[in-house]
C-alpha cells in the first residue's frame, strides 16, 4: 500500500466532503460560464428509452433453465443488435447519399455562376469592341469630313488665285495699248533689240 492511500484511508470522509462540493461547484461554475458545442449538443439531444434488457434478468434455480433463458436472451439481443446496425447502415447511405446530392447541387450552382460569368464577360467584351469600332467609325467620319474639307479649301483658294491672275492680266491687257503673246514675247523682244542696235 502506498502512502497517499494510506493517508487517504486514515482522513475521515466529513473532512474531504468540503473539498469535493467546492470542487464539484467550481466545475459547474466552469462549464455554465463557457458552454461547449458538446455540451450543448448534450442538453438538447434527445435520447432513446431505456432497454427492455437492463434489469430484466431473474435468477433461476435450475441451472438448465437459467442456460436456456440465457441463450433466449443472447438470441434476442444478437437479433436488436441486427436490426440497429441495418439501421445504421441505412442512416448512413441515407446521409451519403444526401451529401452527394448538395456536393452535385453546389457543383451545378458553381457551373451555372461560371456560365453567367462568362456569358457577362463575353456580352461586356461584345459591347466594348462595339463601342470601338462605333468610335473608329466615327473617327474615319471626321477624318473624311476634315480631307473634304481641305480640299474645299484648297479648290476655293486656287480658284480665287487663278480669277486674280485672271483679272490681273485682263488689267494688264487693258492698260497695254499693244497686247503681246506669252509666245511672241521673246520674238518681239528680240525685234525691238535689234531695231535699236539699227538706229
Amino acid at each position: 500500500m502506498s502512502l497517499s492511500r494510506h493517508f487517504l484511508r486514515k482522513i475521515p470522509s466529513q473532512t474531504l466532503k468540503p473539498y469535493l462540493r467546492s470542487i464539484s461547484t467550481a466545475a459547474a461554475d466552469s462549464s455554465t460560464t463557457a458552454p461547449s458545442h458538446h455540451n450543448h449538443h448534450q442538453r438538447n439531444h434527445e435520447f432513446l428509452p431505456p432497454s427492455n434488457y437492463l434489469n430484466s434478468w431473474t435468477a433461476c434455480k435450475d441451472p438448465k433453465e437459467a442456460e436456456a433463458k440465457l441463450a433466449l436472451l443472447r438470441r434476442e439481443y444478437a437479433k436488436k443488435v441486427k436490426e440497429v446496425r441495418k439501421e445504421y447502415i441505412q442512416e448512413m447511405e441515407l446521409q451519403r447519399i444526401e451529401k452527394m446530392r448538395k456536393a452535385e447541387a453546389k457543383k451545378e450552382a458553381q457551373r451555372i455562376a461560371n456560365e453567367e460569368r462568362k456569358a457577362a464577360k463575353a456580352a461586356e467584351k461584345k459591347a466594348k469592341a462595339m463601342e470601338r469600332e462605333a468610335a473608329e467609325e466615327e473617327f474615319r467620319k471626321t477624318l473624311l469630313k476634315e480631307r473634304q474639307e481641305k480640299l474645299e479649301y484648297w479648290r476655293m483658294r486656287e480658284m480665287k488665285f487663278s480669277e486674280k491672275k485672271k483679272d490681273k492680266r485682263d488689267l494688264v491687257r487693258r492698260q497695254s495699248s499693244i497686247w503681246i503673246d506669252e509666245k511672241e514675247l521673246e520674238k518681239k523682244t528680240l525685234e525691238v533689240i535689234c531695231d535699236a542696235i539699227q538706229l
